[in-house]
């Protein structure tokens, strides 16, 4: 499996898809992960009465389709730029944005970094978060 089509497949993780299967079945619900197989297991499933939780054969799986709005990193650059001018670069190849060459945030949130800084960054992050949904 090469290195891009695992980080594509993972930034599925966590967020809320539609699976089609190859017998034409729909399920839609959380990803909540995906083992080496590529088999996915779904949690939260809509309109599945007593079943929390199903594992998915990745065999039979014709399409998987992201539900939730893509996070966007060009904006939330922009609103990290309004704080801190000039020191703001987004990185589309490892899909984060870094802050004063020493801070990384994905877009699920996660702050890489210490201090002050990092810590206004997470702010920023929650602020946008809640703002875009």
């Amino acid at each position: 499996m090469s290195r891009k089509f695992e980080e594509e497949i993972l930034a599925f993780q966590g967020k809320k898809v539609s699976v089609e299967t190859s017998d034409g079945r729909i399920y839609k619900g959380d990803l909540a992960s995906i083992g080496e197989k590529l088999d996915l297991i779904l949690e939260n499933i809509e309109g599945s009465a007593g079943t929390s939780r199903i594992i998915l054969n990745w065999s039979f799986v014709k399409e998987v389709k992201l539900l939730e709005k893509p996070f966007d990193l060009h904006a939330f650059a922009d609103r990290l730029n309004q704080v801190f001018p000039g020191l703001v670069k987004v990185r589309d190849d490892i899909a984060a944005v870094i802050v004063m060459d020493k801070i990384r945030v994905t877009e699920r949130g996660l702050v890489e970094g210490s201090g002050l800084a990092a810590e206004r960054v997470k702010v920023i992050y929650d602020e946008y978060v809640k703002e875009t949904e």
